[in-house]
């Protein structure tokens, strides 16, 4: 097991749960860039959603909390200036009286934050020592939640149950609990790990197509093709991809193509199944085994799919449930219910109400000790497999 240090915190004020009408904010900050969703106390869904098109910087120090904060900010005050001018109008529209909910609620603080950011685990040092106290000052947040995105990726698909989810991209990473504690599988990146995922699948359709360049056994004629197709004779590849800064999402950029042959090349076919395969796997490394069954005769657990990788569709999907089937019999398999922001804005709404069941953790789902009265002891992440 793997035990990483608590990081730095900042004392925040607390009050008793939220109650209905409070403001509460979820922010995924990625590749590219943040968006911030605005949501209330007992209602489903967002109010409003903001888009800013810049990634937060990542310098030597990790994440940068002075980029992140100068984005974050500014649209969270839109988001609330928002807010409050539609329940004003609301309010008029019923001619409500003064003091009714949408008057109070307008003028509430935020009660919970939660930002959800990928590097979040290795590059979050910053922004778990700074944040909690910026945003306390700036927006006299009540209650600040800091998760990698595999978290709010989790949340999102999942909610607050036990369960697994596979996000699959560029990359490839597979999160469960029980909610005692969290298991990791993949997610190493490109270079090491990511297996199954976009970069896998592309640099593997490569790797057919230039055998059959050359001639050797594997190749794929169908995918040389498509090789030439979309970046120029095969013997340039090499000059075109290594120089590259973004090889990763370049690689990945050609998985739809080995999607697109496979119904009729078996080489494209079989690097899906590998892949689905390797997927399969890591699913099955960190879903929980239930104790008993669940009552409609599975008790293999849930495993929810989110992310482009699987819009890919069957030729990836269909030998992707053949091998959870046979590595996880009578597990759930279901398509996320919503994105790493949905999952943000979840968590937010339960740190708002008291109601965080999914476990802390020092890197992977930060809260800060003073938040809270009761808290659990903070779990670690399991990254090798688990003893049954």
């Amino acid at each position: 097991m793997t035990h990483a240090s608590p990081a730095a915190t900042h004392a925040v004020p607390t009050g008793g749960p939220a109650g209905p009408g409070a403001y509460v904010l979820g922010v995924d900050s990625g590749g590219s860039g943040l968006r911030v969703a605005l949501g209330r106390v007992g209602e489903p869904g967002p109010l409003a959603t903001t888009v800013c098109a810049e990634p937060v910087r990542t310098g030597p120090g990790g994440i940068d909390a002075g980029h992140l904060l100068d984005q974050l900010l500014p649209a969270a005050r839109e988001l609330l200036e928002r807010a409050s001018a539609a329940a004003s109008a609301e309010a008029r529209s019923d001619a409500r009286p003064s003091g009714s909910r949408a008057d109070q609620a307008s003028a509430h603080e935020v009660a919970a934050v939660a930002i959800g950011a990928a590097g979040m685990a290795t590059l979050g040092e910053r922004l778990r020592a700074e944040l909690p106290g910026a945003l306390a000052d700036a927006l006299g947040v009540r209650r600040v939640a800091l998760a990698a995105d595999a978290v709010t990726a989790y949340a999102g698909a999942v909610g607050q149950r036990p369960g697994a989810v596979v996000a699959g991209g560029t990359g490839m990473i597979a999160l469960g609990t029980d909610l005692k504690e969290w298991h990791r599988a993949d997610g190493w990146g490109h270079l090491l790990g990511d297996s199954g995922g976009g970069a896998w699948i592309g640099r593997a359709g490569l790797d057919a197509a230039m055998r059959a360049h050359d001639g050797r056994r594997g190749g794929s004629a169908a995918l040389l093709e498509r090789l030439r197709a979309v970046f120029g004779p095969a013997e340039t590849l090499p000059g075109l991809l290594y120089p590259r800064s973004d090889r990763p999402a370049v690689l990945a950029s050609f998985a739809p193509e080995v999607a697109a042959c496979a119904g009729a090349d078996p080489v494209a076919a079989g690097i899906l199944r590998q892949a689905a395969s390797h997927v399969a796997e890591a699913a099955a490394a960190v879903c929980p085994v239930p104790t008993e069954p669940d009552g409609e005769g599975g008790g293999g657990g849930e495993v929810a799919l989110t992310g482009g990788l699987f819009r890919m569709g069957e030729p990836l999907i269909a030998p992707l449930r053949e091998e959870l089937a046979r590595l996880l019999p009578g597990a759930r398999v279901t398509t996320a219910t919503g994105d790493p922001l949905t999952g943000a804005l979840r968590i937010a709404h339960a740190l708002a109400t008291g109601d965080l069941r999914l476990p802390r953790h020092p890197t992977m789902l930060f809260v800060p000790r003073e938040q809270e009265t009761g808290q659990r002891e903070e779990t670690a992440v399991r990254s090798e497999p688990r003893s049954e």
